[in-house]
């Protein structure tokens, strides 16, 4: 299967300039406009990892949908240590929250390789490891270094610190008496702060009397 141009024969121009507004920091011209279900559906389609890794072996990729569909496909390979080795030869090459936030990371339990990420200065990197963190860990397995974790991250960048807030948000739904806090003490910069308690207030998980009580913490 030559993926590329299946990407390229699944083009919708109407979609590519929808995305390309959500998405303002990359070039439009590496977009193709190819909806996520239909490059889902493709992903799911490739069975043989010798395919996979033919794909994901040339980096970087000329298009956006190509980065989607790479980050799809390493949850494919099955030998553990490879599969962490490409998600680690990958991340350096994502550059959009899309991206980012499409990658799969199911499979990942390794705290000191998460820690390793919240510490890397790639913005995506970064990201990805606080979405593991809320993904995998604000269930059964949950501990409290884990928001500490997030809280002590220091990045000066939108998506790193929206990533920041979502998690503190989710955290809040899930765990909010151990979680509740972070926010109390205002242990998160103003701008995080304040949008984790919007996001927060959003949620059909949280109290109405949770949701007055987290509104009365905003800081002015």
């Amino acid at each position: 299967m030559d993926i590329t141009a299946y990407l390229l024969e699944h083009c919708d121009p109407e979609y590519k300039s929808f995305t390309a507004k959500l998405i303002p920091d990359i070039d439009p011209d590496s977009m193709i406009g190819v909806r996520i279900p239909e490059i889902r559906s493709l992903a799911r389609s490739v069975k043989d990892e010798k395919t996979v890794l033919s794909f994901i072996k040339v980096l970087p990729h000329r298009y956006f949908e190509e980065n989607i569909l790479h980050g799809l496909l390493i949850d494919k390979i099955k030998d553990e240590k490879s599969y962490i080795a490409e998600l680690e030869r990958f991340l350096p090459y994502v550059d959009n929250w899309s991206v980012c936030d499409t990658m799969s990371c199911k499979r990942l339990n390794d705290e000191a390789l998460i820690k390793k990420w919240l510490k890397s200065d790639h913005p995506y990197t970064v990201r990805f490891g606080i979405k593991v963190l809320m993904s995998n860990y604000l269930g059964a397995g949950f501990d409290d270094r884990y928001p500490k974790m997030v809280a002590d991250v220091v990045f000066d960048d939108y998506y790193v610190n929206m990533m920041r807030a979502w998690y503190f948000a989710t955290a809040l739904a899930k765990q909010y008496d151990a979680v509740v806090p972070f926010v109390e003490e205002k242990k998160l910069d103003k701008w995080t702060h304040n949008k984790a308690i919007q996001k927060a207030v959003e949620s059909y998980r949280i109290t109405d009397e949770q949701k007055a009580y987290l509104k009365s913490l905003k800081i002015a």
